[in-house]
């Protein structure tokens, strides 16, 4: 880049975050963990992923939180992927404790995992067991919470298969996507993406 690309960009200044001076896209989805007293909890979290191209997933959270301190504790952890039509839930989620819990967390309809210890929440449509493998701290006041997979579900109409066209799928059964800061999408119309001829996974 020359000098005149750098004319007609604003350079930001990196001594403090950056992130919310511009949009950036993610999946949003709700983190399971089980409270010391038996409840189940749940968290919004769109710093949330696969880890490589194998059975890992992982998200961000700091110790301040007590999802993290249920991670800890528990070594585990649900994800749900809820729907576009769950937002107003996803979202009541995120609000705060009243009495050391989540008064909404007792309104949602919820089904226990069948490999580890926890809940997932309804209406969903993929869902994911995972047991801890890791917390790497060091980035700020953040940490990732890595998990392998150890049972995954998904809901059928969201199940890609040979018979059935992804552009379809996905306008039939929409997902939700989070906009940081502040902002949501419903992603329905999709393209192929043109991979260059000979691009193979991993490499």
């Amino acid at each position: 880049m020359t000098n005149d690309n750098y004319s007609q960009l604003e350079t930001l200044d990196v001594g403090q975050p950056i992130w919310e001076q511009f949009f950036t896209v993610s999946p949003l989805v709700l983190i399971g963990t089980m409270e010391e007293n038996g409840d189940a909890d749940f968290a919004p979290k769109h710093m949330a992923f696969p880890i490589g191209l194998e059975n890992y997933f992982g998200f961000v959270c700091t110790p301040h939180h007590q999802t993290y301190r249920n991670v800890e504790r528990t070594k585990s952890f649900t994800v749900s992927y809820p729907r576009p039509s769950d937002l107003v839930m996803t979202s009541l989620t995120a609000a705060p404790r009243c009495e050391d819990n989540k008064p909404i967390v007792g309104l949602l309809d919820t089904f226990p995992a069948r490999r580890i210890e926890g809940e997932f929440v309804e209406h969903a449509y993929l869902y994911l067991e995972c047991e801890r493998t890791r917390i790497v701290e060091g980035f700020g006041d953040y940490s990732l919470i890595a998990g392998q997979v150890v049972a995954a579900h998904v809901h059928p109409d969201a199940l890609r298969g040979a018979d059935r066209d992804d552009g379809e799928l996905l306008l039939n059964a929409p997902q939700l996507a989070y906009l940081f800061p502040g902002r949501f999408a419903v992603i329905d119309k999709t393209e192929g993406f043109p991979f260059p001829a000979g691009m193979h996974r991993g490499r």
